[in-house]
């Protein structure tokens, strides 16, 4: 692969290098939000109830977070440009399918594809960077410019999706097919196949089924639950499923010879607060940006347009300022960012809990909107630095594995339990049901800032250690 450089000047290849990888995470992170806008016309053309509606977006995050771990461990297995480059076609191929069904099942069918090759593409991609920047400022400067790739494109998947809609929802799908494409190409040629170390070992197919399938059951469950009833035969023996299905893929971990998860990994405090982080910054967006879509277009009637230029800010906020998290992490370390992050994002939820009939933008929509802009660009960066520092280079896909699974799984169980909420208080009054769906994502956002500072206390203990260290020499 390419070499590894501890150099601040990047020549024009390793430059290029990037700016493929960026892109292909751009699309993963733009297909999980983009089709957000689109969902109330999805809805109407295909007849889709709302749990229904929400599979569309679910099919996807669970097919990317239910394989990212396999993805990571294939990826260290195989050589990452190769898990990379085929991932990547499937991903262009199943964008294309998306686009073409007209069928609710095919298309919820089709996004699940879709998200299965992102499981392979994202770690791929995020482990091909960690192991060729040195671990410090290139490395972080590597990795601002790459989450922030990330962070954008979910951040602007809404804009985008709302001026695809205005021409018709299938487009949203369509989209990506020549982006995919031409990414393909470029990664042909900027990405040579050189010798890369590979990790020793084989495959664990039995955790990679059962951690996939426990996450299927436990949403699954969650969802059906307002209609079968949460005391039904139904939901609870999936519930106990699912239990059952994670307590084998523990069990399979700590006796097969080649585990999925080495859980020794988990013994790291920074990589569990950064995978607890991500669960709760992407879960609670996930939901909020559900319930915000009913709101804006099914309650108060805008465009797939206006809703979209609501997001604007946001958006904008985490494309223009998440390249320069890397030297912010420098000096002042990701515990301090994403202590900040994560109280800006609380705000920002609190904001919409004075949703009304009549929301009024420079008071509400707007500041509410800025708020989580600024908790995207300073968590989703710093979060990403957390997780990979410290490991070692023939670990690191199985820690952005790790890491963007948290980020997907949190993402379609938060999802499912805000869906829930929706549906089961619903009545005369739905302002009141978007109140208590989106009092959820505040509530996540609480737990998420209390996690936070218990790093920041950690950090300052690590630091006056190594304080006393230096003293003694």
């Amino acid at each position: 692969m390419i070499s590894s450089t501890h150099d601040e000047r990047w020549d024009a290849r390793l430059w290029a290098a990037l700016a493929v990888l960026c892109a292909v995470v751009f699309l993963d992170a733009l297909d999980v939000s983009m089709v957000g806008v689109a969902l109330p016309s999805i809805q109407s053309d295909l007849g889709l109830s709302t749990s229904s509606l929400q599979w569309v977006v679910s099919g996807y995050v669970l097919g990317y977070g239910g394989l990212l771990l396999l993805g990571g461990r294939t990826a260290d297995l195989l050589g990452r440009r190769r898990v990379f480059l085929v991932a990547l076609a499937v991903f262009a191929v199943a964008s294309l399918l998306g686009g073409l069904v007209d069928n609710g099942a095919l298309l919820i069918a089709a996004r699940f594809v879709k998200g299965i090759s992102a499981a392979f593409t994202a770690p791929a991609a995020l482990s091909i960077i960690t192991t060729t920047f040195a671990e410090g400022p290139a490395r972080n400067r590597a990795l601002s410019i790459f989450t922030a790739s990330g962070a954008s494109g979910f951040s602007l998947g809404l804009v985008i999706s709302g001026l695809l809609t205005e021409l018709g929802w299938r487009w949203t799908f369509l989209m990506p097919v020549p982006v995919a494409v031409i990414a393909l190409v470029a990664s042909l040629k900027f990405l040579p196949k050189q010798h890369e170390e590979r990790a020793e070992g084989g495959y664990d197919l039995i955790g990679a089924v059962t951690i996939t399938a426990s996450m299927l059951l436990l949403v699954y469950a969650v969802v059906e639950a307002p209609e079968a009833g949460w005391g039904s035969a139904r939901t609870i023996g999936s519930l106990l499923a699912a239990a059952a299905l994670l307590a084998v893929f523990v069990v399979a971990e700590r006796r097969v010879r080649h585990p999925l998860v080495r859980l020794g990994i988990l013994r790291s405090g920074p990589l569990v607060r950064a995978n607890l982080g991500l669960v709760i910054l992407f879960g609670s967006y996930v939901g909020f940006q559900f319930v915000a879509m009913q709101y804006f277009q099914n309650f108060l009637h805008w465009s797939a347009l206006e809703t979209a230029l609501a997001f604007l800010p946001a958006g904008l906020l985490v494309a223009v300022t998440s390249t320069k998290m890397g030297g912010l992490a420098d000096r002042f370390g990701t515990a301090r960012l994403i202590v900040i992050g994560s109280a800006a994002l609380a705000g920002g939820y609190a904001f919409f809990l004075r949703v009304d009939a009549d929301p009024d933008l420079t008071t509400l929509v707007i500041p509410g909107m800025i708020l989580l802009g600024i908790a995207f660009a300073l968590s989703f960066p710093s979060l990403n630095i957390q997780a990979t520092n410290g490991v070692a280079d023939d670990e690191q896909g199985l820690a952005s594995g790790l890491l963007n699974t948290s980020g997907q799984v949190g993402g379609a169980v938060v999802l499912a339990i805000v869906t829930a909420v929706l549906t089961s208080s619903a009545g005369p009054d739905p302002l009141s049901s978007f109140r208590a769906s989106i009092t959820v994502s505040v509530i996540l956002g609480l737990l998420g800032l209390g996690i936070a500072l218990t790093g920041l206390r950690g950090a300052r203990t690590a630091a006056a250690a190594r304080e006393k260290v230096l003293e003694a020499v």
